[in-house]
C-alpha cells in the first residue's frame, strides 16, 4: 500500500498536526510512488498536537516525543513513528511555519521528503 505522512508546524495556531494518506484505488497498487500524484492518496487520519505537549516531549528525548505522538487512533509501526518523530523534531527546530511529507518504505518511514 503506498501511504504518506504530512507534518506540519503552524505558529500561528501553536501546533502541529500529522495527517495520514493513503492510496486505495486498487488500480494503483503497482504504480511506482514517485508517479502518484496529491490526488490519488485519500486521508485517512489527522491528528493535531499543541505546542506545549511537544516542547515538553522534546525535552524528554526522542522515547518521550514518540510516546506523546502515539495515541489509541494513531499508532504507527515503529520505523515510522521513528520517521515521523524526525520530521516533528526538525519542524521544532525551525523558526517558520512550514511542513514536511514522509513516504514510508514498507512501513520503515526511511524515504522522507521535504
Amino acid at each position: 500500500m503506498h501511504q504518506k505522512f504530512e507534518i506540519s508546524k503552524d505558529l500561528s495556531e501553536n501546533m502541529y498536526k500529522i495527517r495520514e494518506f493513503a492510496v486505495i484505488d486498487k488500480r494503483l497498487n503497482n504504480v511506482d510512488s514517485r508517479l502518484l500524484r496529491h490526488e490519488d492518496y485519500a486521508l485517512l487520519h489527522e491528528q493535531t498536537y499543541d505546542q506545549q505537549t511537544i516542547d515538553q516531549a522534546i525535552n524528554g528525548g526522542m522515547p518521550a516525543l514518540v510516546a506523546a505522538l502515539r495515541t489509541p487512533f494513531f499508532f504507527p509501526n515503529a520505523g515510522t513513528m521513528a520517521g515521523i518523530a524526525e520530521c516533528v523534531a526538525s519542524l521544532y527546530k525551525g523558526e517558520e511555519s512550514r511542513s514536511i511529507e514522509l513516504f514510508p518504505e514498507n512501513g520503515s518511514g526511511k524515504n522522507a521528503a521535504a
